[in-house]
């Protein structure tokens, strides 16, 4: 599976403090600069051997290229449930499907990445499960690895320089909501 499923054209659905869909523009347009405030999703996906499953970014993204992240990351279309644009994404990144997604929380943040541009976004937080065989889409990920549930946390603060911003912020708060089989 090679097939491009990001575009820098494709809009964005921006949002206001609250969550409430104000507009769209380009998704290149909204990473730019200070960032503007977009819908995005992320996804924890976790298997029957407690591992939480981390992606490696593929090195051709603009912001954070070849940094480790959660699962799955990104944007739902306008008319798209947020689960199903998950579902949709999971499958176009990493080639399983998964059960039991579940809603946790939204929360906004903002990071810069480097004088390249920003991710402001109202992010809505999932998690699910599977124990399918990951097959990655290179033009998104370049590698993968099952992480101890109960180890992530110390992964993240012993290597935080190879992390993306929004999985340190989204696992400090989804470690407390969550059970693990």
């Amino acid at each position: 599976m090679n097939k491009q499923v990001s575009f820098d054209n494709e809009q964005l659905i921006l949002v206001d403090g609250t969550g409430e869909p104000i507009g769209s523009k380009p998704k290149l347009q909204c990473h730019q600069g200070h960032g503007i405030l977009h819908k995005a999703f992320s996804v924890f996906v976790f298997n029957s051997r407690n591992q939480v499953l981390l992606q490696k970014r593929s090195a051709e993204k603009m912001l954070w290229p070849a940094y480790w992240s959660n699962s799955c990351c990104s944007h739902p279309r306008y008319h798209e449930a947020e689960t199903e644009a998950a579902h949709r994404r999971i499958s176009e990144e990493l080639g399983i499907e998964v059960d039991n997604l579940e809603k946790h929380f939204d929360f906004e943040y903002r990071a810069t990445y480097k004088d390249v541009g920003s991710e402001w976004e109202r992010c809505s937080v999932f998690t699910a499960f599977s124990d399918d065989e990951v097959e990655v889409n290179p033009s998104e990920i370049e590698d993968t690895r099952w992480v101890p549930s109960n180890e992530l946390a110390n992964v993240l603060a012993a290597e935080t320089d190879r992390f993306t911003p929004w999985i340190k912020l989204e696992w400090k708060q989804l470690l407390p909501l969550i059970q693990f089989r």
